[in-house]
């Protein structure tokens, strides 16, 4: 029994002086250790939920001091007293906001302090507590505010209910009106980045020419005089560079991207001069020139010069021309008039047949000019 005391006596002074460290760590970060300190007292107005004795008090976010006591007000049973020993150089003042805050993942509330003048002093005498009422929604978790969100959201459907089974039908309407017209929507909006620039960049266009006759029947006698041939005449829908389309019953092509290398009128003008220039007249046939007074004038006024579809599509091209002597007079007059059926229902074979109708109609003005002059 003398062997085993000692042993005995080491070890509860080892287990004292255990507890009395653990007991001085505790109490110099929970009580205040050796710095003043300043008692405070946080009222709150709603739940504290989590909040313990010796959680932090954080100053502009800096730890100041540590929470010492929770009590329930016995007169409302709404109001939480926190309790926080807080370091004495600690500058709060009565107008120092009070809140509690949940930090970390773990969500650890602690009590939060910011704010306040220099020019406001507590009126307080020494050893009197002095108090800081909290934020009232201080303590209110976000699942609580999302709870209290939710359910205003509700109130407000709950009243608007009608209006917006109103305007989900209209919507419903409106779209059905969309998807029936969705082609017109479409032409619409294409026609809105035309206008503003935008879309696809322009496809660059085919260009197609009419080329002027070399083969001319013999001519009986060479023409006397010199003829101006003046530029031919058309209503505004040939005074174009389009290849025209002149639909029957059903919509037909538009050939959009297909051009005339010039205006009709002047492309016409140009090649039946040179035709005139191919059969060997080039001394009697001349533009209208200031200075210039020619024998006769030719006058052409254009009646047709597209495609028509009928039940077999056509080129169809056709002029009326006039003679005027020098006096004014009409010297002589026809129509000519030529149809050729394109290959294909497309531009390339379109304008093809179109040539070849013109070639037709432009052999004939030749002739005829040389005889009535």
């Amino acid at each position: 029994m003398e062997i085993r005391a000692p042993y005995a006596l080491i070890g509860l002074f080892v287990l004292v002086a255990i507890g009395a460290v653990f007991g001085f760590v505790y109490w110099l970060h929970n009580a205040g250790g050796l710095s003043a300190r300043t008692i405070y007292q946080v009222r709150f107005e709603n739940t504290v939920a989590g909040l313990l004795p010796g959680a932090a008090v954080l100053f502009n976010g800096i730890r100041v001091g540590e929470v010492t006591d929770l009590q329930l007000s016995p007169d409302n049973p709404r109001q939480i007293t926190a309790t926080a020993a807080i370091a004495a150089s600690t500058p709060v003042r009565p107008d120092t906001h009070a809140g509690l805050e949940f930090q970390g993942l773990t969500g650890v509330p602690v009590i939060t302090l910011e704010g306040g003048t220099g020019s406001t002093q507590w009126a307080t005498s020494p050893g009197e507590l002095r108090l800081l009422a909290a934020d009232p929604l201080a303590g209110q978790s976000m699942t609580q505010a999302a709870r209290d969100a939710l359910r205003r959201v509700d109130s407000v459907l709950a009243e608007n209910a009608e209006p917006l089974r109103d305007t989900i039908a209209n919507l419903k309407t409106f779209s059905a009106a969309l998807a029936r017209n969705s082609d017109r929507v479409d032409g619409i909006m294409a026609g809105v980045e035309k206008m503003t620039g935008g879309g696809p960049a322009n496809v660059p266009p085919i260009v197609y020419d009419l080329t002027a006759p070399r083969t001319f029947p013999a001519a009986g006698k060479a023409p006397s005089g010199v003829l101006a041939v003046a530029e031919p005449t058309a209503i505004i829908m040939f005074d174009t560079q389009k290849i025209l389309v002149r639909p029957s019953g059903a919509e037909g092509p538009t050939f959009a991207n297909a051009r005339w290398s010039d205006n009709l009128p002047k492309l016409l003008y140009a090649r039946v001069i040179q035709s005139f220039e191919n059969a060997n007249l080039l001394r009697s046939v001349t533009r209208p020139l200031d200075g210039l007074t020619a024998d006769n004038q030719l006058l052409i006024d254009i009646r047709s010069f597209q495609l028509l579809m009928s039940a077999e599509p056509v080129a169809d091209v056709e002029f009326a021309a006039r003679i005027l002597s020098n006096n004014g007079k009409i010297v002589d007059a026809r129509i000519f008039h030529a149809t050729v059926r394109p290959s294909a229902v497309d531009a390339a074979a379109t304008a093809a047949a179109l040539n070849e109708a013109f070639g037709k109609t432009v052999v004939e003005l030749v002739a005829w000019t040389t005889a009535a002059m």
